[in-house]
């Protein structure tokens, strides 16, 4: 669009979503290099899979994490490993048994969620709200009852998404980590030493569970697997969190 073009040749970069039809859409990156200009396009799935077709083995795990109404659900790991694909079936579980508002904040938004059971309104970056604080802030005045935060980046984002899912709200986000114990260090990381205590406490009590995924080959190269690392927020785990002992999470899970 003519708006985009000019916040590509303000910022020489820009991700967006490319669509050409309902089944034919993309997450695309154009940017500009040394030998001019360049794009990258990822297919995005025309469907929603359910948690067993994406290669959890046990898909009532993470169901239950969809039927709590306050606390913080975390999809974490590397680029490109499924975290938006897995946000989507998660999404799509509450819609068909709840009779809720969901809001989701993307950037871009990628997987649409046609509203069945639930109200869902998706809210893309730079197109529907100047940033993810924006549309969180705004999101407490519009009767959520389920906050879906496409990536947790900054401070001000992880401290209303924590103050969220204290007051009613249940909040699923993603995170760029690759385990439970380094997911709970990168939030706590964003706050000044003077705050973690305060932040230690309200992850303690809101924490309902971390998904931690991989995708990696099979032993003959012809599809990749899910592996997933999963720890479901427990009073022990509460406990952990509250003593800085999070390096002792892996043993717990």
């Amino acid at each position: 669009s003519e708006k985009q073009k000019k916040q590509f040749e303000e910022n020489w970069d820009i991700d967006y979503c490319c669509t050409f039809s309902p089944s034919n859409r993309f997450r695309s990156n154009v940017m500009i290099h040394n030998d001019g200009i360049e794009g990258s396009y990822r297919t995005i799935s025309d469907s929603i899979k359910t948690l067993r077709e994406l290669g959890f083995e046990r898909p009532d795990v993470l169901e239950k994490l969809t039927t709590y109404h306050q606390g913080l659900v975390l999809i974490t790991g590397p680029v490109g490993s499924g975290k938006s694909t897995t946000l989507a079936s998660m999404v799509q579980l509450i819609n068909k048994a709840r009779q809720d508002h969901i809001i989701t904040v993307e950037d871009p938004v990628e997987i649409i969620i046609p509203s069945e059971n639930c109200n869902v309104s998706q809210r893309e970056l730079h197109s529907s709200t100047k940033s993810f604080a924006n549309a969180l802030k705004a999101a407490l005045r519009e009767d959520p009852d389920v906050i879906i935060l496409g990536e947790m980046r900054d401070l001000e984002t992880i401290e209303m998404g924590l103050s969220a899912a204290e007051t009613g709200h249940l909040v699923i986000g993603t995170l760029h980590t690759r385990s439970a114990s380094s997911t709970l260090d990168r939030i706590l990381d964003v706050f000044p030493p003077d705050q973690q205590g305060q932040i230690r406490a309200m992850l303690a009590e809101s924490l309902k569970g971390i998904i931690c995924q991989d995708l990696m080959e099979n032993h003959d190269g012809t599809k990749v697997l899910m592996v997933p690392e999963i720890l479901i927020g427990t009073l022990a785990v509460g406990n952990l969190i509250n003593d800085a002992n999070t390096h002792q999470l892996r043993s717990v899970i």
